[in-house]
């Protein structure tokens, strides 16, 4: 039996194990991120910190409450998938923020990372989004919004690796999970719209999901080592 064949025959406990990696790998990045701001003060490293904060209740709330919920009145499933496109869309604006903070927030840094008027309009933007899918049905517009994102943070992220001239690990680990979570999103919108959910493809996503959370993981506990050296040297 290989990979597919595997997962294919045990795709719930798969559901689960998945999203328990993922819960696990965003509570390490947002403790060493969290460890990383209080070294550095660097107010982009929290909106970071942050990003995975949501990422963790999204993947949280999407295969635990429905796994919760399997088999009981479908609009208990309905909620889960909401806080599941919220916290998912919070994520991402919030990973965006956190690499253009500089040019939005020049004064001293807010005192609330997480409750502020410029977070506020992430919210709101969110909510937003969650409604109009929920009206016109599926996750469309939150694919588009989300493609149009991370095509946006590629590029940033590959800008600022040119400027290091490829020197700094950090960056290029950046850049190569930026672009990795672009195909997975565009797959993922591929797979849903025009592919009724191919499980097959829809492991490849999975797949480039956990690479995309772990190179932050690894690139999170190297800033960490560097910035705690600094600090004791």
């Amino acid at each position: 039996m290989d990979l597919y064949s595997f997962v294919l025959a045990n795709k719930e406990i798969f559901k689960i194990v998945y999203a328990l990696i993922i819960v696990a790998i965003c509570f390490l990045i947002v403790t060493k991120s969290n460890r990383f701001f209080q070294l550095s003060s660097h107010t982009g490293i929290r909106y970071f910190r942050n990003a995975f904060f949501f990422f963790g209740l999204a993947f949280a709330s999407r295969y635990f409450l429905i796994f919760l919920f399997t088999g009981v009145f479908s609009p208990y499933r309905l909620f889960s998938n909401i806080l599941f496109e919220f916290f998912l869309l919070m994520a991402g604006f919030t990973l965006l923020y956190s690499v253009m903070w500089r040019r939005l927030e020049p004064e001293r840094h807010s005192s609330s990372s997480l409750f502020n008027s410029k977070i506020s309009i992430f919210y709101a933007m969110s909510i937003i989004i969650v409604i109009l899918d929920l009206i016109f049905g599926g996750f469309k517009l939150m694919f588009i919004s989300q493609i149009i994102l991370f095509l946006f943070l590629s590029a940033i992220s590959y800008s600022k690796m040119s400027r290091n001239r490829g020197k700094n690990k950090v960056s290029k680990l950046y850049f190569l999970a930026m672009v990795l979570s672009l195909i997975a999103w565009i797959l993922n919108a591929v797979v849903m719209m025009y592919f009724d959910l191919n499980k097959i493809l829809l492991t490849n996503v999975y797949l480039l999901n956990t690479i995309f959370f772990l190179l932050f993981l690894y690139g999170v506990i190297k800033a960490t080592r560097v910035g705690e050296k600094n600090s004791h040297g």
